[in-house]
């Protein structure tokens, strides 16, 4: 049975979606066809060609990753692909489709399956009861709607607690390198904090799973061999265990595995030995999550880290000459204009380029963090009360501090003081 697994985002440009290769690689393992899709600003497709794609692969799964941003472009695919083959099943997962109420399926016709557990686990449910003929029956960790119409919530499903399980797309050959610039590599899932406004706590447990060292390694071997040259960790803290990542380090510049790297972890977990370490091994930006650098706003984030301490990260990254880049948040609760006035200057202050990740964003509050399920305790006041059940509040909204236009007139001086016009868009 063939599945086919697709990523839009018309605001970027296509990139080896690394979620979408570990659900197809361990598709493969079980005997499935996969393919994957990615479609992104540069990419060049007509209707015509994707329907001759669609009608000479036959797939009788569709998986698309959902985000916010997305929605619309999604739902316009998975009507497409209907039209190609009504007898198409599609499942939509990602950020958006984990803690998507299950009336959102009013709102989308085309869609059978929202998947709200780990992407392999689920998928594989899916596709076994469609080739038995049986799409409907034993499922877990989605919500469906059945061919009467009628919707059903599942019981939650597990992933793989060891990550060394899963099948590596990369050993798999599942992306074409011919045309990766660098490859976006995990070696840890999840995130064991409460930041009120981030949806990848709740969506794990608030755990955190690991590949062994040596999976890590034999993948970077392959992807060298490959050409590729650039890595991009997608780990949300990649030295929340630091003598892991001092183990991971070691491991690269004994065997001459040095390459240029970016990663992102917390400001509170790293030292001077991991940050040398970095360096040697290629790490050429680090990424960490200011937020905001007004204190008193920072403090009721949830995220349990100071101004100060960031302020020294990035003075102990710039020293061994790593790039840093900050993720900050405007919009934000109990934020004043004043306040978020602090955070552009913070980072001017510590000689952080404006540009790329650097480029703030508003709070975008999606489904499934804490944010969302409590937002009227925050005083959020959202804008777009009619909205469709799939989307989340996003950024349509008031604080008590912040009516919208104060909100965009932070959003253009940090465009004013962006090196790249604040090109970054967030799904």
């Amino acid at each position: 049975m063939n599945v086919l697994l697709i990523e839009i985002n018309p605001f970027a440009p296509a990139s080896p979606p690394i979620s979408l290769g570990y659900i197809a690689s361990f598709l493969k393992s079980k005997g499935f066809t996969v393919k994957i899709l990615t479609l992104g600003e540069d990419t060049s497709v007509s209707r015509a060609s994707l329907h001759q794609f669609v009608s000479s692969f036959q797939p009788a799964l569709v998986g698309l990753t959902a985000y916010q941003r997305t929605m619309l472009y999604v739902i316009g695919l998975a009507r497409f692909i209907k039209s190609v083959n009504t007898n198409i099943k599609i499942a939509i997962g990602g950020p958006q489709a984990t803690f998507m109420p299950s009336a959102a399926f009013a709102g989308l016709p085309e869609i059978d399956y929202i998947c709200r557990s780990s992407g392999e686990v689920t998928l594989l449910g899916i596709a076994r009861a469609i080739e038995n003929g049986t799409p409907f029956s034993d499922l877990s960790g989605v919500s469906y709607k059945n061919a009467g119409g009628a919707v059903y919530d599942t019981a939650e499903l597990e992933g793989l607690t060891d990550l060394d399980h899963y099948p590596s797309p990369y050993l798999d050959n599942v992306f074409d390198y011919s045309c990766m610039r660098e490859a976006i590599m995990l070696t840890s899932r999840g995130c064991p904090h409460h930041c009120i406004y981030c949806y990848t706590p709740h969506a794990f447990k608030h755990k955190v799973s690991f590949h062994s060292v040596d999976r890590v390694i034999e993948e970077i071997r392959w992807i060298r061999k490959k050409g590729v040259r650039r890595l991009w960790f997608a780990d949300p803290n990649i030295s929340f265990k630091p003598a892991r990542l001092i183990g991971l380090l070691d491991r690269i510049l004994t065997e001459g595995l040095e390459t240029e790297m970016w990663l992102q972890t917390r400001a509170d977990l790293v030292n001077p030995e991991v940050m040398k370490k970095m360096k040697r091994a290629g790490v050429s930006t680090i990424a960490f999550g200011l937020e905001s650098a007004s204190e008193r706003v920072l403090a009721r984030l949830g995220k349990h880290i100071s101004v100060q301490t960031v302020a020294e990260a990035i003075s102990l990254a710039q020293s061994e000459d790593i790039e840093v880049e900050l993720f900050t948040i405007f919009g934000l609760p109990y934020e004043t204009f004043e306040d978020a006035l602090k955070t552009l200057e913070f980072v001017k202050k510590n000689n952080v380029k404006i540009m790329g990740n650097t480029n703030s964003q508003q709070m975008q509050i999606y489904f499934g963090t804490h944010m969302a399920q409590h937002y009227e305790n925050y005083n959020i006041h959202p804008l777009n009360t009619r909205r469709p059940a799939y989307l989340s509040i996003g950024c349509q909204y008031e604080t008590d501090h912040m009516v919208y236009s104060d909100i965009q007139k932070i959003q253009a001086l940090w465009r004013a003081h962006s090196r790249d016009r604040g090109r970054r868009i967030v799904s």
